[in-house]
This record gives C-alpha cells, sequence and structure tokens, in this order.
C-alpha cells in the first residue's frame, strides 16, 4: 500500500509500506477519502507536542471494512465507515465519569498512532460507524470536524433565547454555524477577514447581516450596529489567537458562556474582573466524546450538510499541492480532501 507519512517536521513523502493486519478488536480500512485539518499541517511543521515521527497523519476518513481482527464478526466486511480518531483507555477517571476524549492514556489516530493519509487503516471496530446508504461519500469524511462542533456546542450547551458569534470562518467555524443556524435554530454572527470565507458561512447558512468582516469593520461596533448592544450570550473562538479570547471576553453578555477550541501555547491575558463582574463561563473543548451518531443522525435528517465546506479534491500522491492548498489559500481552498480510492 502507499501512505503520506510524515518523517520528520518538515519532511513529508509519499512511501510504499505493508499492508497492515488487524489485531484483536480491528478493523482494516481501505480508505476513499481523508481531510485536511489544521492539525495536520502542524504536525508536519513540527508544532504538534503530542506527535512523534514518524507518522502516516490523518484523523478525518471515510472507506470500507476489507478485514476484521479475532474478536470481530466478519459480517462487517464491506461495510462503508467513518472512523472516530479518539481511542481511550475506559478506565481512568476522564473515561469512568464519560470523558473519553481527555482520556488520561488518550490515543489519537493520526497523531499518537498512524492514520487516514493512507490506503490502508487498522483501526479499534468501536470507532468504526456504519454511515447510511445515500450519505454522499464527501460528506462521510467531515463527520470528525462535524463532531468537534457538535462536542463543543454540547459542552457549552444551547438556548433558544441566546445569541451567538463565531470567530473565524474555517472548517470548524462553519461547521458550528450549521449546528447552531439549522440544529438549534438561533441567531449567529460569524467573523472572518476573507469575504470568500464569509460567502461560504452565506452558503452555510448566515444570514446577510450576520457576516462581518473585522478588517474592514470593528467587531463590537458591527455587533451594536446589528442590534447586538449588551454583547453576544454564546460565543465561540474558532481561532484561538490569544487576543480572540480577551476580546471575547470583554464583549460578551452578562452570564455568557465562551466555547474554546485549539491549542495555542501562547497565554492569554484576563483580568479575574471581566470574568466574575459578568460572571462568564469558560468551556474548553477537545476533539469530540462520542458525537458521531449525533452527527450520523443529523446528517440523515437533513439538518446539517457537511460536504458544503468541501472545496477541493485532490489525488493523494499531489499531497505536496494540497497541503499548500489548505494552509496559503483560505480565499479559495476551505476543507481539502485527499483521495485515496481504488483509482487513484
Amino acid at each position: 500500500m502507499f501512505s503520506v507519512v510524515v518523517e520528520q517536521a518538515h519532511r513529508m513523502a509519499v512511501c510504499e509500506r505493508p499492508n497492515p493486519v488487524p489485531a484483536e478488536g480491528e478493523v482494516r480500512v481501505r480508505v476513499r477519502l481523508a481531510g485536511i485539518c489544521g492539525s495536520d499541517l502542524h504536525i508536519y511543521h513540527g508544532k504538534n507536542p503530542f506527535v512523534t515521527y514518524p507518522r502516516v497523519i490523518g484523523h478525518e476518513f471515510v472507506g470500507h471494512v476489507d478485514a476484521v481482527g479475532a474478536g470481530v464478526s466478519a459480517l462487517r466486511i464491506g461495510e462503508r465507515v467513518v472512523v472516530d480518531p479518539v481511542v481511550s483507555c475506559g478506565q481512568c477517571h476522564a473515561c469512568r465519569i464519560g470523558r473519553h476524549n481527555v482520556c488520561s492514556r488518550l490515543q489519537v489516530i493520526g497523531v499518537h498512532r498512524d492514520g487516514g493519509f493512507s490506503q490502508y487503516a487498522c483501526v479499534p471496530a468501536r470507532n468504526a460507524y456504519a454511515v447510511p446508504a445515500g450519505m454522499p461519500v464527501a460528506s462521510a469524511a467531515v463527520i470528525e470536524p462535524f463532531a468537534v462542533a457538535a462536542n463543543v456546542t454540547h459542552r457549552t450547551g444551547v438556548l433558544p433565547t441566546d445569541v451567538a458569534l463565531i470567530y473565524g470562518a474555517g472548517a470548524v467555524g462553519l461547521n458550528l454555524l450549521q449546528v447552531l443556524k439549522r440544529v438549534y435554530g438561533i441567531r449567529t454572527f460569524i467573523t472572518d477577514r476573507v469575504d470568500e470565507r464569509l460567502a461560504l458561512a452565506q452558503a452555510c447558512g448566515a444570514a446577510d447581516d450576520e457576516i462581518i468582516n473585522t478588517a474592514r469593520e470593528p467587531l463590537a461596533r458591527a455587533l451594536e450596529r446589528r442590534g447586538v448592544a449588551g454583547g453576544p450570550t454564546l460565543i465561540y473562538d474558532a481561532v484561538c489567537h490569544p487576543a480572540i479570547l480577551e476580546e471575547a471576553v470583554g464583549i460578551a453578555a452578562p452570564a455568557g458562556r465562551i466555547g474554546v477550541l485549539g491549542f495555542s501555547a501562547t497565554p492569554s491575558s484576563l483580568p479575574q474582573q471581566a470574568l466574575t463582574s459578568k460572571e462568564l463561563t469558560l468551556y474548553a473543548s477537545r476533539l469530540n466524546c462520542a458525537m458521531f451518531p449525533t452527527v450520523i443522525d443529523w446528517i440523515t435528517r437533513g439538518l446539517v450538510d457537511p460536504g458544503r465546506i468541501v472545496t477541493h479534491q485532490v489525488n493523494f500522491r499531489d499531497v505536496a499541492y494540497a497541503f499548500e492548498l489548505a494552509q496559503s489559500q483560505p480565499r479559495v481552498s476551505c476543507k481539502v480532501l485527499l483521495d485515496l480510492g481504488e483509482d487513484a
């Protein structure tokens, strides 16, 4: 088989490797499509503190089961599946209280163990979720980042009276937008500095007056002009620049909630008074915690369409070009998929 391997920081190659053999409790997935995430770019650039090299990256992927290990029913062979990358121990404190995504011995497929930028990948059978017939394969490939959005909204809660603000019209921000608009039906503003990304936001359900280009319009003034003088009650930071969290605390409504995604190591300067005077709540969110069934249900019911953020599908042998698209061309690309299909 062929795999995309990050051999060390700044060095990536398409390598021929032996086909993996599924261990007990595992299935082998013949990968069809795999999405490029910002964390994949971080691994390539040596900025992910959790990865070890060499590593087959990729944690967003869909394919079909073509082999099973001991203890797994052979009836699963041929099943089209999408893979949850969260592998937990099931025994630590976090696992015992149902927070498997922050397991003390967490392994993430594509980070701690080889992932989906490969023609074949072995994963725990319990992590491979069946994809309903009729679901477009490109939509299935983007279930994982949608599960990230589902997780943070589950963490913060969403009230019918909430007015939400999303920082960043990247893949996760756009997915959050669909969840908030189409699942919960609340007014949701989204910011970015790239008009083309904000156009994608409109395609994902944002009204004309809900998109804000902060390169042209100061955010606080833009919200006030749109009738949100008291501040948003629900804010999501899908950019994770330290200054954004500081601004979010400043503009949030009293009793507001802020969801934080990402792994910026740069500290934010948050005065305690700003938090306590309005009794704000900060919710950190990592990966997803068993949200795949929820997202699959949303897609099946037509509530969300993950495929709306897919802009490119590139042969895996052209992975360098695909990374360039994902990293440096935000005006033309959002979610870039690698094609590892039979004819790739």
